[in-house]
């Protein structure tokens, strides 16, 4: 999440022309910003349209309002098919039961007016036997839903996460790429769930209202028409705020994601340090409370639009109801209705009309939790950037004879281009590396030194020509075949808050439980002091996350990570990019010491700008502004007085 947290901060792309009408535009800024090729716009909020094409548009989010119900059913059924059974029972049971107690209230009152008391006291008996069984069920569905709420919410998460695993690097450095993620991530607990529980909802208000239908035609056909034309209105206009709100969310997804790292910097052991240093404390909480305080008050306008909208247009169906209720009183007044069906036919126009609009509130309400999850199954359908297809490299001189090498790493005119940059962060790269040889990468910062290393270890894909190795292709290689050719720690290891142990073990996972190879990996790292220094030996647990945790300071951190690497011992290519920055001189002489022995027999790569390490390598490569400006060993270089020499001598001045 670093890289992305940090690219967050810079500036957006290239506006584009908004569609939005102004009365919606809340923060214009939003629509301004591009979407690159491979993301998806969220849907355009209506528009002014004629009569005939509001009404296609309605149908339109009324079949969209159930398009990802029935995938939402498979994910429920494939978390739990037993609580989705309990559910369909529930539901079934709380549907009908309001019918049957409508119709146990009409024989009471009939029993009462015919001066029966034992016929009245069997269906006030029947009635609170229903009211229990009524009030079962539906205790039993809140329990159900929040069982299944947990163990789907839990289940998506990790089908989140098992997603972006699956994905390449290149994915985690592209910010349209997190606004997907934050988006899916969301909600992503709470909506599945929401979803299916408001189908079920839906199901059981239709039963329901079926069934006050078949009893209000007794009164009169007209009656439910009347209820439709008075709650439509209301339910429109809900299901057009619903999808307005999904738009603006969207569309504030990267606003979102800075204020989310504005909390993190605030309140993380990694910033803490500057943070109270530098008295950054106000400045950053005041840019948080500007943000927080202005999707406040967007919220709050687009809430109160809602909210008074909707609130005029539900008015029409308390006059419906109460217009319908006259006439019934009328008709009974006049001696057309008995006592019971004046009872029967009120209760079912107040508890029909309720359903009704439940119905209607049911579909706006799919319809929203629908948008919500459009937004997680794109991310795990499509939250993919294409795969680059390299160009054909041009002939080489000599390019025949690199592609034949039998055994090694053959760099064919390689180019790399980082997703929306226009320059190439590396360029031109033609070279072979023999087995056993030792390679050092030295250059400036951004020469790119850590991009060569990512496209060697099949982390980044080149954007032109191809890598080699072993007369193969990369790409040809099964991935985790690839990668455990490698031994690898790089300038920006991970601090695991785990135990010893574990910091040193993942490093070969399938290893974790082999306490011989994790010693072996300790001494090779040079930590073996440090882990006998510390309470629990591998045992001890590391960082001040979680309790009894012990904080080592950025060189004891390293050594870890340096035994980390040194984990894989059946790799044949080692890899250190900058892996000494944050140990004393000792401690980085007796680490490279260690390494030289290690690696003998295999190949061996080392990133560093500390040219007592650079030189002990075969082979010297000077990158600058992605090329490769000069190569040879040390002697040869400083012989040349190029740039590598200029260099050398820079920092051999600094020791005289």
């Amino acid at each position: 999440m670093g890289t992305a947290t940090l690219r967050a901060e810079r500036e957006p792309p290239p506006a584009r022309t908004s569609r939005i009408p102004a009365r919606f535009a809340l923060r214009p800024e939003w629509y301004a910003r591009g979407m690159s090729s491979h993301a998806r716009r969220p849907p355009e909020p209506p528009r002014s349209a004629s009569g005939a094409s509001r009404l296609r548009g309605w149908l339109s989010n009324g079949r969209a309002a159930l398009g990802y119900a029935g995938r939402t059913l498979r994910l429920v059924a494939e978390s739990s098919r037993v609580l989705l059974g309990l559910q369909v029972l529930l539901t079934l049971g709380a549907a009908t039961a309001p019918l049957a107690m409508a119709y146990a209230g009409k024989r009471i009152v009939d029993a009462v007016i015919e001066k029966s008391p034992q016929h009245a006291l069997d269906w006030v008996l029947v009635e609170f036997g229903l009211v229990l069984v009524l009030a079962a069920t539906q205790r039993g569905l809140g329990l159900v839903r929040q069982l299944l709420g947990a163990k789907l919410g839990a289940d998506i998460n990790y089908a989140i996460l098992e997603k972006a695993q699956g994905l390449e690097l290149r994915y985690f450095e592209d910010t349209e790429f997190y606004d997907k993620l934050t988006r899916a991530r969301r909600e992503a607990s709470s909506r599945p769930v929401a979803l299916i529980s408001d189908c079920f909802q839906l199901v059981q208000n239709l039963i329901t209202l079926s069934g006050y239908a078949v009893l209000l035609t007794g009164f009169g056909g007209w009656v439910l028409p009347v209820l439709f034309v008075a709650t439509v209105p209301a339910t429109l206009a809900e299901m057009h705020y619903s999808k307005l709100t999904f738009r603006v969310r969207n569309w504030r997804s990267p606003d979102a994601r800075r204020l989310l790292y504005l909390e993190h910097v605030l309140a993380n052991d990694e910033h803490a340090k500057e943070v109270k240093l530098f008295g950054l404390g106000p400045l950053l909480l005041g840019r948080y409370r500007t943000l927080a305080s202005t999707f406040y008050r967007e919220d709050r306008k687009l809430a109160l639009r809602r909210a008074v909208l909707t609130h005029a247009l539900s008015l029409l169906g308390s006059a419906a109801f109460y217009a319908t209720y006259v006439s019934m009183a009328l008709a009974a007044a006049r001696g057309r209705l008995s006592v019971g069906d004046l009872t029967l036919y009120v209760v079912s126009l107040r508890q029909g009309q309720q359903a009704f609009q439940s119905v209607l509130a049911g579909i706006g309400n799919i319809y929203e939790h629908n948008l919500y999850m459009s937004n997680l199954f794109e991310y795990l359908d499509e939250a993919t950037l294409p795969v680059p297809v390299p160009a054909t490299p041009p002939a080489l001189d000599g390019g025949t004879a690199l592609a034949a090498a039998a055994r090694g790493i053959v760099f064919e005119n390689v180019g790399f281009r980082y997703p929306g940059a226009s320059e190439f962060a590396l360029r031109g790269l033609s070279l072979s590396i023999q087995p056993g040889e030792s390679l050092a990468l030295v250059g400036e910062n951004g020469a790119g030194k850590t991009t060569f290393v990512k496209l060697l270890t099949g982390l980044y894909r080149p954007s032109e020509g191809r890598i080699l190795f072993d007369g193969r292709p990369l790409e040809q290689y099964p991935s985790d075949e690839l990668k455990r050719r490698f031994a690898v720690i790089f300038q920006d290891f991970n601090q695991y808050q785990f135990r010893v142990r574990e910091n040193v073990g993942l490093g070969s996972v399938e290893h974790l439980e082999d306490s011989a190879r994790i010693e072996r990996a300790v001494e090779r790292g040079g930590a073996s002091e440090l882990v006998g220094s510390l309470p629990a030996g591998l045992e001890q647990p590391l960082g001040h996350w979680f309790e009894k945790g012990s904080e080592l300071s950025g060189g004891q951190w390293q050594k870890l990570a340096l035994a980390r690497a040194f984990m894989r011992e059946e790799a044949n290519i080692l890899i250190l990019d900058e892996p000494t920055a944050a140990l004393d001189a000792a401690s980085e002489f007796a680490v490279f010491q260690r390494f030289r022995e290690l690696s003998r027999g295999r190949t061996s790569i080392i990133i560093s700008h500390r040219f007592p390490t650079a030189r002990m390598a075969d082979r010297i490569l000077v990158l600058e502004h992605g090329s490769i400006v000069e190569s040879g060993p040390h002697e040869q270089l400083v012989q040349e007085q190029g740039r590598y020499a200029h260099w050398f001598e820079l920092q051999a001045a600094g020791y005289r």
